[in-house]
């Protein structure tokens, strides 16, 4: 059976992640998702969207539900792989004071799961404020660090504090369709299709001319920094590879490929097509 990918949504108390999930539940996406928060107190369910609530489930008209996680990670996990039918993919809300990558080494040491990247949300209002506040500053900073992708809220520009810490693609949380991103449908499952979004940049190549197995490596260590995702199967000159990039996340496996067959996905604002057509093919 296909993993299940998981992504993991996190950020400060206030950041807005639960606005967040509100939206994903809510896009037509096309994607029958399961989202696993902390609890339901704030999470704001369209009356048009509701088909049933049953003790810790909501579950959505359009296919999507939601759960509340309870004390154990890896209870609500093993619910999440036992359910009939599986979700297309899993969205993991971290309470406002977790570490993400504590989720994030559950799921990468779960075989059935694919780790889809910690998306961490800043308030871009009060980001300086925090990261000098020596209680929280240090929980704020590690969130920012982990994080393969960070949505800046609150605000109209990246704030200058994100500069002096790794934040990976930081870009502003707009009023764009997150799904593409988020959960690199590229193409939509189930044969369904969306509009294009001018935020989000998109390439792929397909070849059958092996490239050298060194190439390989020194080309996913030295990727440009705006590439969000990367997915698919390479020819090498040993043998063929899975590759599956997620911001800082890399795995690269055997496969039985007889050619490359690669997709990439980034935010406009931090790379262009030709950009990831230069780096692939120099």
């Amino acid at each position: 059976m296909t993993p299940l990918p998981v992504t993991i949504v996190s950020g400060y108390l206030g950041a807005g992640k639960t606005t967040l999930i509100n939206r994903l539940l809510a896009e037509d996406h096309g994607l029958s998702l399961m989202v696993i928060v902390n609890d339901f107190g704030s999470i704001n369910i369209d009356a048009d969207l509701l088909d049933s609530a049953e003790g810790d489930t909501i579950a959505l008209i359009n296919g999507c539900v939601c759960c509340t996680m309870g004390d154990d990670l890896h209870r609500a996990l093993d619910q999440a792989l036992d359910r009939s039918p599986r979700p297309d993919h899993l969205i993991i809300e971290a309470s406002g004071i977790a570490d993400p990558a504590s989720i994030a080494n559950a799921v990468i040491s779960e075989p059935e799961l694919a780790y889809g990247g910690i998306v961490t949300l800043v308030d871009g209002a009060n980001l300086t404020m925090q990261l000098t506040d020596a209680e929280i500053g240090p929980q704020v900073t590690q969130q920012i660090s982990t994080a393969d992708m960070v949505l800046v809220t609150k605000s109209d520009a990246i704030p200058g504090a994100l500069s002096t810490l790794p934040a990976r693609n930081p870009q502003l949380l707009n009023d764009a369709s997150l799904a593409p991103l988020l959960f690199d449908i590229i193409p939509l499952p189930k044969g369904r299709s969306v509009a294009s979004h001018t935020g989000y940049t998109t390439w792929h190549t397909q070849s059958d001319r092996p490239i050298s197995r060194a190439a390989l490596g020194d080309k996913l260590e030295n990727r440009p920094s705006g590439l969000y995702r990367l997915k698919g199967h390479i020819l090498t000159d040993d043998g063929g590879y899975e590759v599956h990039v997620v911001g800082g996340y890399v795995t690269a496996r055997r496969s039985a490929t007889d050619q490359t067959q690669l997709v990439a996905l980034g935010p406009s604002a931090a790379i262009s097509r030709e950009e990831i057509k230069r780096w692939w093919q120099g």
